[in-house]
C-alpha cells in the first residue's frame, strides 16, 4: 500500500474508528507502544542512563562473566533512539561514550582483535559526522579530541586514522 493509498483510506475513517485502529496497533504491535509511551512521557535521561549501563555491562559485566565487548549493543540502541526522535545531544553522547567505555577497557586489558579497532574507528567516524550534520561538534569538541588522544596515547594499530578525523575538521 502507498503512503497516498494509505492516507485516502485514513480520510474515509470517522473519528471513532481511527481511535480504534491506533488502539489496535498499540495493542497489537511493540514498536508502536513504544513510540507512543516515548511521546506521551519522553524520560530521556532515564533511557540514557539504561542504555549507558547496558553498554558498560558489554565491556565491564556485573556478573562475573567475561566481557563481550559488541559495538552492536550501542548500535542497536543508537538506531532505536533516532527512530525514536530522541534529542541529537542524548544520541551523540551515547555514541561518544560507547567509543569512551571502549578505550577504558583496552587501557585496562590488551585487544588483540583487529576488529575491535575498526569497529571503533566505524564509531568514531560515525559519531563525528553525526554531530557535524545536527551542527552539535562545538558542544562535543572537547569528547572528540580526547577519545583521539587516547587513542593514539594507547597506540591503537588505526590511531592515525582517528588523527586523520580530527585533521580534516576545521577547528
Amino acid at each position: 500500500m502507498s503512503k497516498r493509498d494509505l492516507k485516502k483510506y485514513i480520510s474515509g475513517l470517522n473519528k471513532k474508528q481511527l481511535e480504534e485502529q491506533i488502539i489496535e496497533l498499540y495493542d497489537k504491535f511493540i514498536p508502536v507502544k513504544t513510540y507512543y509511551d516515548f511521546v506521551f512521557n519522553p524520560k530521556e535521561d532515564k533511557l540514557l542512563e539504561e542504555c549507558k549501563i547496558k553498554i558498560s555491562n558489554e565491556y565491564f559485566p556485573i556478573r562475573g562473566k567475561k566481557a563481550k565487548a559488541r559495538r552492536s549493543v550501542a548500535q542497536k540502541y543508537i538506531k532505536h533512539f533516532i527512530s525514536l526522535g530522541v534529542d541529537c545531544y542524548v544520541i551523540a553522547d551515547i555514541m561518544l561514550y560507547n567509543i569512551e567505555i571502549a578505550q577504558t577497557y583496552s587501557s585496562n586489558k590488551v585487544v588483540k582483535q583487529e576488529l575491535f579497532f575498526k569497529s571503533m574507528l566505524n564509531s568514531f567516524e560515525q559519531a563525528v559526522s553525526y554531530c557535524i550534520q545536527n551542527g552539535i561538534l562545538t558542544d562535543f569538541k572537547s569528547r572528540v579530541v580526547a577519545i583521539n588522544e587516547e587513542a593514539i596515547k594507547q597506540n591503537w594499530v588505526n590511531f592515525y586514522e582517528f588523527n586523520a578525523i580530527i585533521e580534516r575538521l576545521d577547528y
